[in-house]
């Protein structure tokens, strides 16, 4: 019997440990929480619609059952790892991927602006989303039976956090492709090393850019904080 892929937070807790002391700055407004460190990296994670209001001394002995600690972890391991890589220019994803090579795709998170990109493209998508209410999702009932025949899926990067990341990627068949996507992701090789995963599309900040951390304590989300990053990704194949 294959053995369970852990969870991924749970994993660079081990291989990384959470030092408190390299945390400068919690920022956490309606949307998003932020972490900044002391070196300027920032790193972010969206609430879910979940209200925070820990300080960093709260994290010392982290619980990995609580939801706001992974939220803030996860914020943590973006300022942590994201800054590590070495970035092409671009990371836009329709101008890497081709989705009309895809026969089923899914969506995991709904992400409005990519649904409008397919939409307009003619390309057909089964969307899920656990958090929302809208009549683009297929009902979340639905979900194991498309992920098993999905060839494509577009995955939130809060998957993570949440403890659904490990499910879904089970549930998928040998021959599908996962791009991990948001500015919740951790951009991470061993991320990738995760049952068919293909891409991580997230975001990385200038260091020190107090806008971020003030856009996200006053209860702004993507569309007005992103604007101050740079979309990037890694992929598998380097």
């Amino acid at each position: 019997m294959k053995k369970a892929q852990p969870d991924p937070l749970q994993f660079l807790l081990d291989k990384y440990s959470l030092d408190i002391g390299k945390i400068d700055q919690i920022s956490c407004g309606a949307k998003y929480s932020a972490v900044m460190l002391t070196n300027g990296n920032i790193g972010v994670c969206a609430n879910l619609r979940s209200k925070i209001s820990l300080k960093k001394h709260d994290l010392k002995i982290p619980d990995m059952n609580n939801f706001h600690h992974r939220i803030l972890l996860t914020a943590y391991f973006n300022a942590l790892l994201n800054y590590s890589n070495q970035y092409d220019n671009g990371g836009d994803m329709f101008e890497l991927i081709d989705f009309s090579q895809y026969k089923s795709l899914v969506m995991i998170g709904l992400f409005y602006p990519i649904v409008r990109k397919l939409q307009n493209a003619g390309i057909p998508i089964n969307i899920f989303d656990l958090n929302k209410t809208d009549e683009i999702l297929t009902p979340i009932s639905e979900q194991k039976k498309y992920l098993k025949k999905a060839d494509a899926i577009i995955l939130t990067g809060t998957a993570i956090f949440n403890k659904t990341f490990v499910d879904l990627i089970r549930n998928t068949n040998s021959n599908c492709e996962i791009f991990m996507l948001g500015p919740s992701s951790i951009m991470h090789q061993k991320i990738l090393e995760y049952k068919n995963m293909k891409f991580i599309f997230g975001s990385v900040f200038k260091k020190y850019d107090e806008r971020i951390l003030e856009i996200i304590r006053n209860g702004g989300g993507t569309q007005r904080f992103l604007k101050f990053g740079r979309k990037v990704f890694i992929s598998k194949n380097g």
